[in-house]
């Protein structure tokens, strides 16, 4: 506690003296996550057109989620499903790393779309049975190779020690 209140008295000294401080201070909090927040559920034509201009769409083309308490709000419900991966990869977009443009509105869930990501228009190689009888081969074969070589264990061989004479003693430790 005490090193914050010695936090804060710096600042106001600092910024006693400089006023271009708190002017840049209060500049760099413009783009606060409260000022993505979505607005409002539109309930009139009116507000959906305002919302519809608000996230570069047409009123036709524009609808949001259903008002269900998740908070979403005027956000629009755009088609998901979509990975990055399957967009153009030649398109001159405006960000080329994420495949985007300025001003394009993005899924509401679009953390579950980007490009290191699972997608659903990717087609997997084999079907889900064939994904099981390979899971399922696979387990019994281990399985049989286990219990079937259960008799033939294997070791390292290792033969009884072998001195040159049966019965003589070959050194001690005994004083004569």
């Amino acid at each position: 506690m005490a090193c914050l209140m010695r936090t804060l008295k710096l600042v106001e000294n600092l910024s006693k003296g400089n006023q271009l401080l708190i002017r840049q201070s209060t500049r760099t909090m413009a783009g606060w996550n409260k000022d993505y927040k979505p607005g409002v559920f539109p309930k009139t034509d009116e507000e959906r057109a305002i919302a519809a201009k608000k996230y570069n769409l047409l009123p036709e083309e524009y609808k949001p989620y259903a008002d269900n308490g998740l908070g979403y709000g005027d956000y629009p419900e755009l088609p998901g499903g979509l990975g990055v991966e399957a967009r153009d990869p030649y398109y001159p977009y405006d960000y080329p790393e994420l495949k985007r443009n300025f001003g394009e509105p993005i899924h509401a869930d679009y953390d579950l779309y980007s490009e290191d990501r699972w997608s659903q228009p990717s087609q997997p190689r084999f079907t889900n049975s064939a994904y099981w009888l390979s899971f399922l081969g696979v387990m019994a074969g281990c399985f049989i190779l286990f219990y079937g070589l259960e008799d033939y264990k294997m070791y390292r061989p290792v033969a009884a020690k072998q001195y040159p004479g049966e019965g003589r003693v070959h050194y001690t430790f005994e004083k004569d």
